[in-house]
């Protein structure tokens, strides 16, 4: 119980994080467009927090926080001249690559966020606040649902012009390979899974290696240098 009403009920501190972030890589860096997107979405995500559109706000600020940590502990990694979970190595990887758009470097990121760490934010939420996922179910769907409607936001400022890709352009066809509602569904099956494999740590690994992999996989693909297909 000590550890629930220790835990901060604000955002605040993940959003100071990312916003000094911000300060330290060029405009172009593809993790800085990441993490622009990402800082729009936490600090909408923490207004509608306190405008008190989440019934449970503790569990809406530990979920934020849990999911935020999991991006920041990567910055982290990186920074300490480690390696990042698979997921998130295509990111930084690319990071400079300029026949990378803007877009392939937020959707990457976001593909990495929600495939792979949110799942298991969920599983951290629920020992923090010792629960189950269902219980976090309104929490979750809420996020994802601002989510959702920030996703045509950040595709239009991030477009490389301001009338709709042509049908020939290459991102056109890369954008449709993936899907923000399939990837939010797949979180919460893979959060379900690992909740229920949570007696079992070595099968909750393997499983845990296995969706860091694959996400790693659909982030080289989302970063397809698109020169290289002119």
């Amino acid at each position: 119980m000590a550890q629930i009403e220790e835990f901060p009920l604000t955002v605040d501190p993940v959003v100071a994080r990312m916003r000094a972030l911000r300060s330290l890589w060029p405009a172009a860096d593809g993790v800085a467009v990441f993490n622009r997107v990402y800082l729009t979405v936490t600090e909408e995500v923490g207004r509608r927090i306190d405008a008190g559109e989440f019934a449970d706000r503790r569990a809406a600020v530990t979920l934020d926080v849990r999911f935020a940590e999991r991006y920041l502990a990567a910055v982290d990694a990186v920074a300490a001249g480690g390696r990042p979970p698979a997921c998130w190595r295509p990111l930084f990887q690319y990071r400079r690559h300029p026949g990378v758009r803007p877009l392939q470097f937020a959707l990457a990121g976001i593909n990495a966020h929600i495939g792979h760490d949110l799942a298991l934010a969920v599983v951290d939420t629920c020992r923090t606040l010792g629960c189950g996922p269902a219980d976090l179910e309104a929490e979750f769907d809420r996020v994802g649902d601002i989510l959702t409607l920030l996703e045509e936001r950040i595709r239009e400022e991030l477009m490389p012009g301001p009338d709709l890709l042509e049908i020939a352009d290459p991102l056109t066809h890369l954008l449709g390979c993936w899907s923000l509602e399939r990837a939010r569904d797949g979180a919460w099956l893979s959060a379900r899974s690992l909740w229920q494999l949570r007696r079992l740590p070595e099968l909750a690994e393997e499983f845990t290696e296995r969706l860091d992999r694959s996400m790693g996989l659909v982030g080289r693909m989302l970063l397809t240098p698109l020169t290289l297909c002119a």
